[in-house]
């Protein structure tokens, strides 16, 4: 079970919610615009944030973007707009997974379950806990490369970069084949969940926020080739 934080200035949305997050044995603190919600995510950061777009005093991706100068607590972002624009806005500012309103609470459910597995250990899900023990058994060092999947850590020369879950994953995904090719689909499996539908722009917006992170570090990052129509690659150097 998680503490879960929600923002959103809807009290209809905050209470229903709510309910159906306690019901399933999480813990929840709403509030009701985006200046109170980041004050509260960093001053106690809970396991997951759920954010509304559209809100008084900051919206969602303000807090999203602010949050991300310092934290990579997963976030899901809600939102009534249905353009695309705002989604791939959302994924390029770090947000693990989106959901456009109205929606289902079973749904909304599922999509927690599944952002929670990626940040943690699931201990109900047998498969997932062996797959990070055996990842948290040694480090990948790959080159200038270093990921540590027991700390959490990435490592550019010896200088971190930090990344969000997702982000860790895809990365890892293809660290550990270097020179192999991946395609949004292997990616896909290996940062998500079975139950969870993403399509290939939200594999590339990722790619792209992974990229500018490390090129913070060095500007002659080249080592995640993109191989148009096919997928990407790690090129260790």
């Amino acid at each position: 079970m998680a503490d879960i934080t929600l923002v959103d200035d809807d009290e209809n949305i905050v209470t229903s919610v709510s309910l159906a997050l306690e019901s399933h044995g999480h813990t929840v603190k709403a509030y009701y615009d985006g200046a109170s919600g980041l004050a509260a995510l960093e001053s106690d950061p809970p396991d997951l944030a759920i954010l509304d777009v559209k809100m008084p005093r900051m919206d969602g991706m303000e807090v999203l973007r602010r949050l991300r100068q310092t934290s990579d607590l997963p976030v899901i972002i809600l939102t009534s707009k249905d353009e695309e624009i705002d989604e791939i806005l959302g994924f390029n500012l770090g947000a693990d997974d989106y959901m456009h309103k109205p929606f289902s609470q079973r749904l909304l459910l599922e999509r927690v379950k599944a952002v929670l597995r990626r940040a943690r250990a699931d201990e109900d899900d047998a498969q997932s806990a062996a797959a990070a023990a055996e990842s948290a058994a040694k480090a990948i060092k790959r080159g200038r490369l270093t990921l540590d999947s027991a700390r959490h850590d990435c490592l550019w020369d010896g200088k971190p970069v930090r990344l969000t879950v997702t982000e860790f994953l895809l990365l890892q995904s293809l660290a550990q084949r270097p020179g192999f090719v991946k395609s949004r689909d292997n990616l896909m499996d290996a940062a998500y969940d079975d139950q969870v539908y993403v399509d290939d722009r939200t594999i590339d917006s990722h790619i792209k926020r992974m990229r500018k992170k490390f090129r913070q570090v060095d500007r002659e990052f080249d080592a995640i080739e993109t191989l148009y129509g096919v997928g990407y690659r790690y090129r260790e150097s």
